[in-house]
Formats: structure tokens, C-alpha cells, sequence
């Protein structure tokens, strides 16, 4: 009886947390739409969504957001691109190919990286890697999609990493007695370890690249800051969350 009483109370108290957090979340969204809604009265929600012009200082202001769109966009695809491959092969070295002692030395310097401030990582793109994508590649400015796509697969690399190692490492011995059967090491991976660990894997793969779709101060240092259309992977963009922080000082309170 006792025993059946802490159950509920234990299971009762997750509830109330689960609940609470996505009232949190739903508070943040009805905060964002309370408080960006007026801007339609301004203009349509359609030059809004697919307007070139992102002017909000002009008189009348010019409030189109499709550049800052399809800069997030461009921005986020390639870091997956990059990121997403790196972190799984990664996680696969350490979970079935790296010796005890060697992942008992790759693996915590690959989670330090989810430590290091993303202000040090931007500095590092306007410091090192702005000039040598001028030097070698030839780019008018090295602060660009490349540059912002880079630093922010190297942010996510880390967490899709670690999860996907887990994932890997968590799989039943008994799956992998196919190598018994005549399977090569391979084989065994590509047909019964990564499909039995989708799932811990894919979720890797959401988190890391929910880091990518949200930073801001990488991509307001490195991106450029250009609110225009990309052509190539060396023009300067201006993703959403560097508008939101690079003018949020300048928007007066309650405009």
C-alpha cells in the first residue's frame, strides 16, 4: 500500500513537470504571436512572408522577411549537410571501431565542444576562418553562408555524437551474432546495428540541429548580416535570430 502511494505521487509529479513545461512553451508562443500580430496591420501577411525589403527604420517602414528566411534556411541546410554525416560516422568509430582506450580519450574532448561559448566560436570564424576562405577560396567576404555553416556543424557535431554513441553502444549483443553467421564486421553495422539504433540516432540528429536552427550569436557574427537573397555559398545572409538580437535595441517598447 505504501509502495503503491509513492508510485502515484511519483507519477503524478511527472505529469504536473511535463504539463508545466509545455504551458511554458505554449506561453512563449502566444507571446511571440501577442506581440508580432500588429505588424500585420501595417501590411499584408503575404508581403510579410515574401516581401525582398527589410527596412523597419524607413518611413513607411518595410517589413519582408523572405530574405531573412531563406537565409536561416541556407544556413541550417548546410550545417545539416555537414554536420549530420560527421557526427554519425564519428559515433560510429568510437562505439565499434575505437579501442577502450583511445574513446576513453576522443570521447570527452568531443563533448568539451558542446561547452565552448558560442561568442568564442564566432570570434574564431571572423578571426581564422573569414580570411582563409578569402585567401583560398577567393570569396568577396569571408563572412558568409560557408563560414556560419561550418562553425555551426562543428557545434552541432558534438551532440549528435555523443547521442548516436549511446545509441550504438546500447544495441543488444545478441543482434550483432550475425558476424557469426558469416557477416562481415560491415555488415553487421549497416543492416543491424544502425537500424536497430534509428531511433537514438535520429534523436541526435533533431537535438544537434535544434542548436543549429536557434543560435544566434555565431550567425550574427559570421554570417554577414546581409539581408539579401544568397546566390552563392560565399554571400553574406542575415538569418532570423541575428535580426531579432542585432535590433531588438533599437525597437522601441510596445512598438
Amino acid at each position: 500500500m505504501k509502495r503503491t502511494i509513492k508510485d502515484f505521487i511519483f507519477e503524478k509529479s511527472l505529469l504536473f513537470l511535463a504539463l508545466l513545461t509545455l504551458a511554458g512553451l505554449a506561453g512563449i508562443v502566444w507571446f511571440l504571436f501577442k506581440e508580432g500580430m500588429p505588424v500585420l496591420d501595417t501590411i499584408s501577411l503575404k508581403h510579410f512572408l515574401t516581401g525582398h525589403d527589410w527596412y523597419p527604420t524607413e518611413d513607411p517602414p518595410s517589413f519582408g522577411i523572405f530574405p531573412l528566411i531563406i537565409g536561416s534556411v541556407s544556413v541550417t541546410l548546410l550545417a545539416a549537410v555537414l554536420a549530420i554525416p560527421l557526427g554519425i560516422l564519428c559515433a560510429i568509430f568510437l562505439s565499434e571501431i575505437a579501442s577502450s582506450r583511445l574513446r576513453s580519450i576522443f570521447k570527452p574532448f568531443i563533448e568539451l565542444l558542446a561547452a565552448m561559448p558560442s561568442v568564442v566560436i564566432g570570434f574564431v570564424g571572423m578571426t581564422v576562418l573569414a580570411p582563409f576562405l578569402q585567401d583560398y577560396f577567393g570569396a568577396p567576404t569571408g563572412l558568409n553562408i560557408l563560414n556560419a555553416a561550418i562553425l555551426l556543424a562543428l557545434m552541432a557535431v558534438p551532440t549528435i555524437c555523443t547521442i548516436s554513441e549511446d545509441a550504438l553502444r546500447s544495441v543488444p549483443r545478441s543482434l550483432k551474432e550475425s558476424l557469426a553467421l558469416g557477416a562481415t564486421h560491415w555488415e553487421t553495422l549497416t543492416t543491424v546495428t544502425i537500424p536497430a539504433a534509428f531511433s537514438g540516432i535520429a534523436t541526435g540528429v533533431m537535438l544537434g540541429l535544434s542548436r543549429v536552427i536557434g543560435e544566434t550569436m555565431v550567425v550574427l557574427m559570421v554570417a554577414g548580416g546581409a539581408a539579401l537573397i544568397p546566390e552563392s555559398l560565399f554571400d553574406p545572409v542575415r538569418p532570423m535570430p541575428a535580426s531579432i538580437v542585432a535590433e531588438m535595441a533599437e525597437s522601441p517598447f510596445g512598438s
